[in-house]
């Protein structure tokens, strides 16, 4: 079958050990379950894995892609859950949870292999490009707006750095459920569609907000780390899911959250049950992911430059 994936690592050169090609169909254990592709969409997580974080040389070669919509054997469409072992349900109960393409092959190609566990019914108001976006963009802003920045309707957000992927699903999400979104972007034209998304304002980077907020949403890391801590309340959230600018800023300035007592709250993805909430959500009040753009599986090479030069606004999906 058709598929792209990782053949080699390179830490400088990602895209270097990207190949598209035919791989073998996947295996499918007891209690697991084979999906025909439909559309799946890029993370930043396939970047990493071209560099190796995550991702050994033994495993290669690996199939990319974290998220997928499609069709199981019995004509029902679907969406899949990312993650492998986070129950034990389809592997060893003492198994680590992984992200799809750490230990099992991805979604980047015309089939792929999961536990029936992580099979959810897709909602038929969604396309299967537009439930494609869910699995891991998404579901991480649900979870961390949600679950862990604590906040209620009428209450404020930061998100650092409009256009990702992460950032957009929690513009989106937090103006729905009725927060008072705040947006940051180098990019005037990201500022620009972050207010048409629901943003309530949006600045530069590192530029003052209106108000201080009661959570910030932080997918950037190193270089806007101070200004999140600067933009909370006292008693505020920050909520971490990713480092994309580094994972080790300049100053940690403890003396601002034991002062002002910040609250540092890690998040990564989120449960299959959010999942469903998150599929619910979108489908009962019209909330739709943003696509920056759709490209068929044999440019996704196309998709992951995009991508590495930062250049999107929203996902990127491969449709197969």
């Amino acid at each position: 079958m058709f598929a792209a994936y990782a053949a080699r690592i390179d830490k400088e050169q990602p895209l270097d050990g990207l190949e598209l090609g035919d791989r073998p169909e996947p295996a499918v254990p007891d209690h697991w379950t084979s999906i025909e592709v439909k559309a799946a969409s890029l993370n930043h997580h396939d970047l990493w894995s071209l560099r190796g974080v995550g991702l050994g040389e033994d495993s290669l070669p690996m199939i990319l892609g974290c998220d997928a919509a499609g069709v199981d054997a019995d004509g029902n469409e679907v969406v899949l859950h990312s993650v492998i072992g986070a129950t034990g349900h389809g592997v060893g109960p003492r198994e680590q949870r992984t992200l799809l393409t750490e230990k099992y092959q991805g979604t980047f190609a015309e089939r792929v292999a999961v536990p029936s566990w992580n099979v959810l019914p897709k909602p038929k108001q969604l396309s299967f490009e537009e439930a494609a976006c869910l699995p891991t963009a998404w579901l991480t802003a649900y979870r961390m707006l949600f679950t862990n920045a604590g906040v209620r309707p009428g209450d404020s957000v930061l998100v650092q750095g409009a256009g990702g992927g992460v950032a957009t699903a929690a513009i989106v999400l937090g103006a729905a459920a009725g927060l008072r979104v705040f947006a940051t972007s180098r990019s005037e034209d990201k500022r620009k569609r972050a207010v048409e998304l629901g943003a309530e304002a949006a600045v530069e980077s590192g530029a003052r907000l209106p108000q201080r907020v009661d959570a910030v949403l932080e997918t950037v890391g190193a270089a806007t780390w101070s200004h999140s801590l600067k933009s909370l309340k006292p008693g505020g959230t920050v909520v971490i899911s990713g480092a994309t600018s580094g994972p080790n800023p300049p100053a940690t300035e403890l003396n601002r959250v034991f002062f002002l007592e910040l609250k540092v709250v890690g998040s990564t993805m989120g449960s299959k049950e959010e999942l469903a909430s998150l599929l619910d959500f979108c489908a009962t009040k019209g909330v739709r992911p943003v696509i920056d753009s759709t490209l068929p599986l044999d440019r996704a090479r196309e998709g992951f430059a995009k991508m590495a030069e930062g250049e999107l606004f929203g996902k990127i999906v491969l449709t197969v």
